[in-house]
């Protein structure tokens, strides 16, 4: 079934649409789109962000933790 299928609509008393409930796969994406075009709105942002994605070492998350002791 298609995301688009799983909206569901909230309607007050006169029939008038006043809200709407999605799955949470949808929200975590519209979320992440919105958080990523606010970043980019920012020149020093944008070239981190497009940096970053660039960056093909890193280490383990775990590795990470234990070095900061969390």
């Amino acid at each position: 079934m298609a995301v688009q299928a799983k909206i569901q609509y909230v309607s007050d008393a006169r029939g008038k649409t006043v809200g709407v409930i999605v799955p949470i796969e949808l929200w975590r994406e519209i979320e992440s789109e919105r958080e990523t075009a606010y970043l980019l709105r920012s020149a020093t942002m944008r070239q981190r962000l497009l940096k970053a994605k660039k960056r093909q070492g890193g280490i383990a998350f775990e590795e990470a933790r234990e070095k900061l002791g969390i």
